[in-house]
């Protein structure tokens, strides 16, 4: 981030500099051909002005270089006294994060436990209250396992990884959907391209799930899968026909607990996926379908192609 940001301020100083000299180059230019007029149509004094041009050219170079280096030092030091507080508070975010979801973690799976083990009992009416019990506590340890992961920053050491086809975690992914699409009339269209890539197969799972049980959600009658293989990455997409995403809410679907009107769940599911996009070396974005709808493109960088 504060190399990005150090060039943006280089970029633009760089844009000024050269903006501002070859203004002074053209006015010098023009009081050295004022001053020699009408001398300068003669070969000697036109050498002698062009002699002195050069000169001129070279002086504003020499003078711009140390002033590109300090700017280029202050830009760093400027860059790196703006990025420190969100640095800062980025890092405060996820260690509370992490403290809070550890500490969550022990009194839900003892709720759960406790629950199960009062299920033993034979009132129906007590069975029924322990089994919310248990499901909530269930479902809240899956939500403090996701925080737990978005605390984490998104890196490769985060990943058990194996070799794995796309093809095939793409099929093996379509089928646990087949049933439900049918449930539903939406046709599940599916077409895989084998491609190798080094990955954590749980987690590229959670993504796919994910990716399809939105493209279900919102669909009309048709979702499409695909895993293609084409240079230095493998792309698997997942296209809905439904009313598609607005445009300036793109990038918000992927933050934390934010919901578009009429979704599902907590917010959680795609700020996951692009956290495993990203710890593989990936990308996951969205955009318009051909046919109306959305459509999410998955690029995980290839090891091998068959």
């Amino acid at each position: 981030m504060i190399a990005r940001l150090v060039t943006r301020y280089l970029l633009l100083f760089l844009v000024v500099l050269i903006a501002l000299d070859v203004v002074a180059y053209v006015f010098v230019g023009r009081i050295y051909a004022g001053e020699l007029q009408p001398a300068l149509g003669t070969p000697e004094y036109a050498r002698a002005y062009a002699l002195a041009m050069r000169n001129v050219a070279v002086t504003i170079v020499l003078f711009n270089l140390p002033l590109v280096a300090l700017v280029g030092l202050l830009s760093y030091v400027l860059a790196r006294v703006t990025i420190r507080p969100l640095e800062m508070a980025r890092q405060r975010e996820r260690d509370f994060a992490a403290e809070a979801a550890h500490e969550l973690r022990s009194p839900l799976a003892t709720i759960a436990a406790v629950a199960q083990a009062a299920r033993a009992q034979h009132d129906a009416e007590l069975q029924n209250a322990l089994t919310t019990i248990e499901n909530t506590a269930l479902d809240a340890s899956e939500i403090v396992a996701d925080l737990l992961t978005l605390a984490r920053e998104p890196s490769a050491h985060a990943l058990h990884r194996e070799i794995l086809d796309v093809a095939i975690l793409t099929q093996q992914c379509a089928r646990e959907f087949e049933k439900r699409a049918v449930n539903r009339s939406i046709a599940l269209v599916i077409q895989t391209e084998s491609a190798l890539v080094s990955g954590d197969e749980r987690r590229l799972r959670e993504l796919l799930r994910n990716l399809l049980e939105n493209a279900l959600r919102h669909a009309r009658s048709t979702v499409r899968l695909r895993s293609t293989a084409g240079g230095r990455f493998a792309e698997i997409t997942v296209e809905d026909d439904g009313s598609g995403i607005d445009s300036e809410v793109r990038e918000r679907i992927f933050e934390r607990f934010y919901r578009a009107n009429g979704s599902e769940g907590l917010g959680l599911g795609l700020a996951i996926s692009r956290w495993i996009a990203y710890a593989h070396g990936g990308a996951l974005t969205v955009c318009d379908a051909d046919h109306g709808g959305a459509v999410f493109r998955l690029k995980l960088p290839v090891v091998m192609q068959r």
